[in-house]
């Protein structure tokens, strides 16, 4: 009836009654539990259908099946062997994937897939008894197929049908058969997903045969190396003679922000629907990606937050890229052996990047794309190259090399930029090159190839040294912007001091002023006074944080003594008069 009561009592007294309880008693165990009422169960003894993990794999006609090349020449042919040497030929990420599957298929029993419940795919088999409590399985071929095509026609609930036996046996109906009711294991029936998804359907069919351009890879949580990755690896061995996959990638599962399971009702569920409402699809896949997927994932607000700047920042140097390209033109292009030093880093980074965001993916450890596109695009282009560069850019001739150097060097980084990023930043990438008026989509490109000739790792280990003395000059203008007795950098100019001689050689023929942005600097080969400015991770560099002397230019704001040196533009420096007079020559001309 559905009411509490005490079952347990009737049931014993009913059978009592019918003369037929044997024993009665109670059993102290640990296992299993029902996953429904989470009481304890017992096991029911009854007969199942097995798969052997030890015995040679035969035909349907008892002949030898054909040996898969992946065994070795003294290896018995069987189930387990099989798929012991199928799990080396798979790539599994993380590496420890193929340990931990590895031990679970050397140590399992044989495979129990029969299951007694009244709803499930069919073990579609007809037997005999032959007595001592062994069968005969019927093995007929025009039975089989017509069990297949009823299948393929009406689904498994043809097997339930009225009159399913007679159907199926046809004239041998007469001769004892009796139709199976068990049905399968629901992971046999998982474990087989690859025979009629890569192997039947048109639109997902692999090319995998050797030398076949296709890779399939199965995407899981790491609890499926005992689930859909094991039976899928048993099934396929022992049918196809080899694993379904090439690669197996499994995932932790995804935590609130203190490490514990989501519960509707703890309350802290994240639904990726109201994440992607409220910030959009690119902000969680950045998360993802920012993420260690081989362990559990913590997700939450707070996470979400500085997810969501780390995406401002990476945004807003795309943006920035956008606007300073805007009217570019090719044309303008300068070619790599005449450009200057700061832009050959730039390249060079560009080159070096290249291949490590290619292994990164190729090995899917997207938290270090993340990690390698994140450093370069904030610390080392909007932190340095961008700061420096802005000058140039916006206060330069048209036909200034500098300029036109660092525009082809934007443009080189702004194809490798949305490319690398596309896979992650999708929707965002592909905004990017639409603005540029790119065709088609981010997504149908490959990455761009990087030239070789770019790597220059003595030009990065000069800049390296570069950024250490620029550290300091930083430092020590910060000193007196806090202390409020200097405003702008471009008010500076300081005196540096440089007694390491790998320094002094690094900063040789380098405008030192432009690298730390400001309008002037001296550079001293001596210790420099004892109040002078040093940073302890940086010896033998002082700094004098000077004022700059001169008049303050109206257009790049920098002072100097040459501001109002061309009479026509009094109040600007000769370069910035220069300027002035090509963007009124192109206004002219337009």
């Amino acid at each position: 009836k559905g009411e509490t009561g005490d079952a347990n009592k009737a049931v014993i007294e009913a059978l009592v009654a019918a003369g037929n309880l044997l024993a009665r008693g109670r059993l102290k165990h640990q296992y299993p539990h029902s996953w429904r009422s989470k009481k304890p169960v017992i096991f029911r003894n009854t007969p199942q259908w097995f798969i052997a993990m030890d015995q040679d794999i035969r035909n349907a006609d008892g002949t030898a099946a054909p040996r898969p090349a992946t065994l070795g020449g003294n290896d018995p042919d069987t189930l387990r062997e099989r798929a012991l040497a199928g799990i080396k030929a798979v790539q599994w990420v993380p590496e420890s994937g193929e340990n931990r599957i590895t031990g679970m298929i050397a140590s399992r029993p044989d495979w129990v897939v029969s299951r007694q419940r009244a709803w499930g795919v069919p073990i579609a088999v007809f037997v005999k008894e032959k007595g001592d409590g062994e069968v005969e399985i019927l093995k007929d071929a025009a039975v089989n197929a017509r069990i297949a095509a009823a299948f393929e026609a009406e689904g498994a609930d043809a097997w339930y049908k009225q009159g399913a036996r007679e159907r199926f046996l046809g004239d041998l109906a007469a001769e004892g058969w009796q139709k199976v009711d068990d049905i399968l294991d629901v992971w046999f029936d998982s474990g087989s997903t690859h025979a009629f998804t890569l192997e039947v359907r048109d639109d997902l069919k692999a090319n995998r045969a050797p030398g076949g351009p296709d890779t399939v890879m199965y995407l899981e949580g790491s609890d499926q190396h005992r689930g859909w990755f094991h039976s899928s690896l048993l099934e396929s061995c022992g049918t196809r003679g080899r694993p379904p996959y090439d690669a197996v990638l499994t995932h932790g599962f995804v935590l609130d922000e203190d490490g514990r399971k989501m519960s509707k009702s703890l309350g802290n569920v994240v639904s990726p629907q109201e994440v992607i409402k409220a910030s959009g699809a690119d902000i969680l896949r950045l998360w993802v990606c920012a993420s260690d997927y081989s362990d559990d994932l913590r997700i939450g607000p707070e996470i979400l937050k500085t997810t969501a700047d780390t995406y401002r920042k990476l945004r807003n140097t795309i943006r920035w890229l956008l606007g300073s390209l805007h009217h570019y033109h090719p044309s303008e292009r300068v070619a790599f052996a005449d450009m200057p030093a700061l832009e050959r880093l730039v390249l060079h980074r560009l080159q070096e990047l290249d291949g490590q965001v290619r292994a990164a993916y190729a090995a899917f450890d997207y938290k270090k794309v993340h990690a390698l596109l994140t450093v370069f695009m904030t610390s080392e282009l909007s932190a340095f190259y961008f700061d420096v560069r802005k000058d140039a850019l916006y206060c330069d001739p048209i036909s200034s090399l500098t300029r036109r150097a660092c525009l082809t060097v934007l443009d080189e980084v702004f194809d490798r930029i949305v490319t690398w990023l596309a896979p992650i930043l999708c929707f965002t990438c592909e905004e990017a090159f639409l603005a540029r008026g790119g065709e088609g989509s981010v997504h149908l490109l490959t990455f761009p190839e990087t030239p070789a000739a770019w790597r220059d790792d003595a030009l990065a280990d000069q800049w390296r040294r570069i950024r250490q003395v620029r550290r300091v000059v930083l430092g020590a203008l910060e000193v007196e912007r806090t202390a409020k007795r200097m405003g702008s950098s471009l008010e500076a100019a300081p005196v540096v001091h440089v007694t390491d001689p790998a320094l002094v050689a690094a900063l040789e023929g380098v405008d030192l002023a432009e690298v730390c942005i400001t309008s002037a600097a001296t550079l001293r080969t001596d210790e420099g006074p004892a109040d002078a400015f040093r940073l302890d991770e940086v010896p033998g560099v002082a700094v004098v944080p000077g004022r700059a002397e001169g008049r303050k230019c109206a257009r790049s704001w920098k002072v100097t003594p040459e501001v109002g040196a061309d009479p026509d533009y009094p109040d600007v420096t000769p370069r910035d008069a220069q300027a002035l007079r090509e963007i009124a020559a192109r206004a002219a001309a337009e």
